[in-house]
């Protein structure tokens, strides 16, 4: 654990969230110490440097082309995303360094101030208003999109609620109530932007959250419940939605309209074959597939890398979960479980749904795929949260390399 110096009330906070926590963890960490190796933190290190690394190169070539064309340089969009992945690198080396347990003391303004973002995006002449949709601030091409601090402060909130709340859990006014009252809210703003997919994923951060935090089985099926009857209706209720969910069941019946870019997206994947066309070499960027840089970069990693360069992808995501759930499991108290539970499910889940449909197993949606496409608050945020992963992480490593050789 951090031994700097805390004043008083950050001393209580600590405490608290601590002494919530299971108490057999210590008992547990101590069994674990013989098999938790320091590799766990530094696997987790290695495999978002990699993530991140391929996003670069990936940018670089499926931008390249759009880039040119639009703003006559080839390098417009992948110099932008250098800037932001610096950012997101120097965030990432600075929470990794800040104890988790201090997220704690700023849950509340964290909260407040990603309220008034989100309300100030549905503003004309505040919000900027892109392909439908106002989910942005900002000025000219540097954007910033609440809806990625959303995450983190419902991900924050659910956490240290469930860790101060841990022996009320049954008690739906003291836990439940806020829990979806402040996920209500949020996620209104979120689907008023109109944006259904990062309102979906919002709520799989906070039920996982609730499901690792020991809610009643009663609970979490009234919840998934009404969350799946919400989706679905919200789906079928604005034209567009509509249209993208008859699009996914049946992306051949208009195939130059509305069926277009997940018929490309498919093209690319099918002639990469075994070893891909050879990084750069794809001609999908070629203005054949629509946001080829951002949503569907998968799909260019896909054509120019092959199978052998989808299934590497896959796999680094497959490592951050494993590499997740294990520092979830081992974490040194309930506030750091809940917290690495969250990340994990962040991260896999947006994963899952911007794969998915690319390759035609779920609608398409705006969700990037983390690390990899193109984007700037989405990277930097997704990389906040990977920090928080990975100082839990190594504070778990931290506290089983001090179990005495006999507690095992």
């Amino acid at each position: 654990m951090s031994t700097r110096t805390v004043n008083r009330p950050e001393r209580a906070s600590r405490r608290t969230h601590r002494a919530a926590g299971d108490r057999s963890k210590t008992t547990s960490r101590a069994r674990a110490g013989s098999v938790e190796a320091p590799g766990t933190y530094l696997l987790l290190v290695g495999v978002i440097a990699v993530l991140v690394i391929i996003g670069v190169v990936m940018v670089l070539s499926a931008s390249s082309v759009l880039s040119l064309t639009s703003y006559g340089s080839a390098w417009y969009f992948f110099q932008r995303q250098l800037i932001w992945t610096l950012l997101g690198v120097i965030a990432f080396a600075v929470i990794v360094r800040i104890d988790y347990h201090h997220w704690a003391s700023v849950v509340r303004p964290l909260l407040a101030t990603t309220g008034v973002l989100l309300a100030a995006v549905l503003v004309p002449g505040i919000g900027v208003y892109v392909g439908g949709s106002r989910r942005w601030l900002g000025i000219g091409a540097w954007r910033f999109q609440p809806s990625e601090l959303a995450k983190l402060a419902l991900l924050l909130f659910a956490a240290d609620l469930l860790t101060r709340r841990a022996d009320e859990l049954h008690d739906t006014r003291r836990v439940l109530r806020p829990l979806l009252l402040v996920l209500i809210g949020v996620g209104a703003l979120v689907c008023l932007e109109p944006d259904l997919d990062s309102t979906v994923l919002l709520a799989l951060i906070v039920g996982s959250v609730m499901v690792a935090g020991g809610i009643t089985a009663r609970h979490l099926a009234l919840f998934g419940g009404t969350g799946i009857a919400l989706s679905a209706l919200l789906a079928v209720a604005a034209p567009y939605r509509q249209a993208r969910v008859l699009t996914f069941l049946h992306p051949t019946a208009d195939p130059s309209n509305t069926g277009y870019q997940i018929v490309q997206s498919l093209i690319a994947l099918g002639s990469g074959g075994i070893e891909g066309v050879g990084l750069g070499a794809g001609r999908s960027k070629w203005l054949f597939l629509p946001n080829a840089h951002t949503d569907f970069i998968f799909a260019v990693i896909g054509e120019e890398l092959g199978l052998v360069g989808t299934l590497s992808v896959l796999g680094l995501f497959f490592a951050f979960a494993i590499l997740g759930i294990r520092t979830a499991q081992r974490a040194p108290d309930r506030f750091g479980m809940l917290l690495a539970t969250g990340v994990t499910v962040w991260v896999v889940a947006q994963a899952a749904v911007n794969i998915g449909g690319v390759i035609g197993l779920l609608p398409v949606s705006g969700i990037p795929l983390p690390f990899v496409s193109f984007g700037g608050s989405s990277l930097v945020f997704t990389m906040v949260a990977a920090g928080i992963l990975a100082n839990v992480a190594r504070q778990t490593n931290q506290a089983t390399n001090h179990v005495p050789a006999h507690a095992g």
